[in-house]
């Protein structure tokens, strides 16, 4: 997930979603996973607290970003390239990532919370050739993964 001051992403140059100040998330179900390890995930997103207090320190968090409960934005990108496998030569594997079916389940599941759970909610389109334009702010890069039956972590 990246902190971002806006972001947007075009499907055959058409905007599909945008957000202001906000979070970017590229999503990614790997095989096995499951819709409660996408509900933990979305509780991680929501509340980490990654977002700067009036002294500069990240203190806030995307449902409450400037301390007096006004939210940001979140804009959530299917991106099964975040499975890629590098360590077989030059040519990414993607064993891990889900099947489409499965994939496309998932990210259904987590946009469906996110909207059930946030004012301001933007997607990408399942497997489409996306172009995604950002302006990250910080930088702020966050890697978040939930193993099975754990929390979020890096």
């Amino acid at each position: 997930m990246q902190r971002v001051r806006h972001a947007r992403v075009e499907v055959a140059g058409s905007v599909v979603g945008e957000i202001g100040p906000g979070l970017l998330v590229l999503l990614c179900a790997e095989r096995g996973d499951t819709e409660l390890q996408g509900d933990k995930l979305l509780a991680k997103i929501l509340k980490l607290r990654i977002f700067n207090d009036a002294a500069g320190k990240m203190n806030h968090s995307l449902q409450d970003m400037d301390g007096l409960g006004h939210s940001g934005g979140l804009l959530l990108v299917s991106q099964f390239t975040l499975a890629a496998d590098t360590s077989g030569g030059n040519r990414p594997g993607f064993a891990a990532a889900a099947d489409p079916g499965e994939g496309l389940h998932l990210y259904k599941h987590v946009v469906a919370q996110a909207h059930a759970l946030h004012s301001q909610v933007q997607t990408g389109v399942f497997g489409a050739d996306m172009q995604v334009c950002l302006l990250n702010d910080g930088p702020v890069t966050i890697p978040l993964r939930v193993p099975p039956g754990g929390s979020a972590s890096r």
